[in-house]
């Protein structure tokens, strides 16, 4: 009573195949790999070192006691 018999399966996989087709299944695993596979790859690629990032050019390093120069006047750091 709690299991299925071979025909109950029989019956499932005749109404899938109705369902689906005979071609229809294969693409669908098909096309579920190839998005595992693109999943991976996107997952890999997040791995890149931090040190391969260029250092922003516009960045400058600002030294205690140097005169700051801005448009409207001049600051000195004492």
């Amino acid at each position: 009573m709690g299991s299925f018999s071979i025909w109950h399966w029989l019956i499932v996989l005749v109404v899938v195949l109705l369902l689906f087709g005979r071609g229809k299944i294969p693409e669908l695993m098909g096309d579920m790999a190839k998005g595992i596979k693109s999943f991976k790859k996107g997952m890999t690629d997040d791995d890149t070192p931090d040190e391969v990032r260029p250092v922003d050019p516009r960045t400058v390093e600002h030294r205690p006691g140097e005169t700051v120069v801005t448009p409207d006047r001049n600051v000195t750091k004492s």
